[in-house]
């Protein structure tokens, strides 16, 4: 029993350091607290890495997935106000929406999804949620 408890802290320590080492300069890391729907897939809370790829896409991932891999388009604002995650919430349901990396006026925006797009086109009514690091 002993042995099996060392095996397994020995796992779950492995693929902490794993999601863990994955990190670069840039990267997002946060606990988002709630479900939430990026592109066409719906994740569960947790533990996230968002990696920009290149000038158009995103990787989200966490130490049980390899990644999703989205499109974005630019997004400017007027001041870096920190590195965070912004959701566009109706109702229950949380879209990944946008990305923005402390020091940068410029940002990744997600493009909506079908399911945002009818919500938005039934004139749902949407709020802003913020994820931020923890520090």
């Amino acid at each position: 029993m002993k042995l099996f408890r060392i095996v397994v802290c020995g796992a779950l320590l492995a693929a902490a350091s794993a999601a863990i080492g994955q990190t670069r300069r840039g990267d997002v890391v946060v606990d988002v607290p709630f479900a939430f729907v990026a592109g066409k897939q719906t994740l569960p809370p947790g533990h996230y890495i968002v990696a920009a790829i290149d000038d158009a896409h995103l990787r989200i991932f966490n130490s049980t997935t390899t990644g999703l891999y989205l499109s974005t388009h630019g997004a400017l604002r007027t001041t870096s106000d920190g590195s965070k995650l912004e959701f566009h919430r109706y109702g229950d349901t949380y879209f990944l929406s946008a990305v923005w990396v402390t020091g940068n006026t410029t940002g990744r925006e997600l493009f909506r999804s079908r399911a945002e797009r009818e919500l938005t086109d039934r004139k749902a009514e949407m709020e802003l949620a913020v994820v931020r690091p923890e520090k």
